[in-house]
């Protein structure tokens, strides 16, 4: 099985390369700029075809949830026309498309998890251009699947896990918003359902349960418990340790809203394909012990 993933510095696209490397049969290519480069529709097909994919997954996502509310024009550029694209190149190739996107296409009012048939009302800029990159790969290709995540680190690029830790590093104290909850997801763990997925859908030729799915760790908390754990399990590791103090999100504004409540019941999933999710404190764990010990370990990217 050959995946080409879109995007080369992303958190999942690292992740399938590293969760490749252990298994027999399965080759992740990653395709990115400025051979694809989703702000030009015209460079998408040409470098996905000259990778010769089994499946696409179409990761790579403009992500600056706040820069975004400056500039709408590219955060739909690339994440709604661009991923629609990606989906049409796969469909002209005859493959499947394992589509990324996120908890933001919901206002966070529900009370409880969300669930894909539940409405969608994103609070900016950032989910609705990828609520409109849902519509986008959905007409483009019918054989999709669309996975939402939520609040995802790694040990790989930008994240929480290491925006924590390389905090705790200079202050004794770090102040982190405790009212919004949600999932925190390991990209290691969405790469690992990427991979039973694209098993399924090579092995299962007449395989029709494509559509909506939502894809997202075990276990919930808030902001401010995620850091709590991030923090201990460092510490635990030999690593920095900070207290947490725990704020409002009225007490730290930001130019998008966030949903106060992202969790995600990734139930449907798991009856689909047979695999769920570690709980969070696990796979946090799992992520902090992949990094070096000491404070040389968290460079300010």
């Amino acid at each position: 099985m050959r995946l080409a993933v879109t995007g080369r510095e992303g958190q999942v696209a690292a992740s399938l390369v590293e969760a490749a490397r252990g298994r027999d049969g399965v080759e992740v290519v990653t395709v990115g700029r400025p051979a694809l480069d989703l702000a030009r529709p015209d460079t998408v097909l040409a470098a996905l075809e000259a990778a010769r994919p089994d499946i696409v997954v179409s990761a790579a996502a403009y992500t600056a949830v706040d820069q975004a509310e400056d500039e709408k024009d590219l955060a739909f550029a690339v994440n709604a026309t661009g991923a629609g694209k990606v989906a049409e190149a796969a469909a002209r190739l005859g493959v499947s498309v394992i589509h990324l996107s996120t908890d933001y296409v919901f206002d966070g009012t529900k009370d409880g998890a969300y669930v894909e048939t539940d409405p969608t009302a994103p609070l900016g800029v950032y989910g609705a251009s990828k609520l409109a990159g849902e519509e986008a790969v959905a007409a483009a290709n019918p054989r999709h699947l669309i996975l939402r995540t939520a609040w995802v680190y790694s040990p790989f690029g930008k994240n929480f896990v290491k925006t924590m830790l390389r905090l705790a590093s200079d202050r004794d104290e770090i102040s982190v918003v405790a009212d919004q909850w949600g999932n925190p997801t390991s990209a290691l763990d969405i790469a690992d359902a990427i991979l039973r997925a694209g098993a399924r859908l090579q092995a299962d030729r007449n395989f029709a349960a494509f559509g909506v799915y939502h894809l997202a760790g075990e276990g919930e908390t808030n902001w401010s418990g995620f850091a709590r754990h991030i923090l201990d399990a460092s510490r635990a590791f030999g690593g920095p340790h900070a207290k947490v103090r725990d704020i409002a999100t009225a007490d730290y504004p930001t130019k998008a809203r966030r949903p106060a409540n992202s969790r995600l019941s990734s139930a449907k999933f798991a009856g689909v394909f047979g695999w769920q999710a570690p709980h969070w404190r696990a796979s946090v764990e799992v992520v902090i012990g992949h990094l070096p010990i000491g404070m040389a370990w968290i460079p300010a990217e």
